[in-house]
């Protein structure tokens, strides 16, 4: 099993409590939450906790049953990857030269 920096947990447990969040001011139970995302109610349980065990899968489930699965679909997009942009830019050459042939 992959060891979790503190950073990492911490980010899952948010998420987790994040959807479980959405899901109860969407008044859903965790059974009917479960059974849109065709998930056991106990793996549902796992995501709302944040638990590193579950998939990304289950997770992504999760959301697409609540209508929310754009949030994980544009999560790397290449247009809000600044960083990416940015060593992409440095490598770009400092002039252009045609060649004679």
């Amino acid at each position: 099993m992959i060891k979790l920096s503190i950073s990492v947990k911490s980010v899952l447990r948010k998420l987790g409590a994040d959807i479980k969040n959405a899901r109860l001011r969407r008044r859903i139970t965790m059974k009917i939450q479960s059974e849109r995302a065709g998930i056991s109610r106990i793996t549902l349980s796992k995501i709302e906790k944040g638990d590193s065990g579950v998939s990304i899968g289950a997770y992504t489930s999760v959301l697409y049953a609540m209508g929310m699965e754009d949030k994980i679909k544009n999560l790397l997009d290449l247009s809000t990857d600044v960083i990416g942009q940015y060593l992409a830019d440095e490598q770009l050459p400092k002039r252009v030269r045609y060649s004679k042939k």
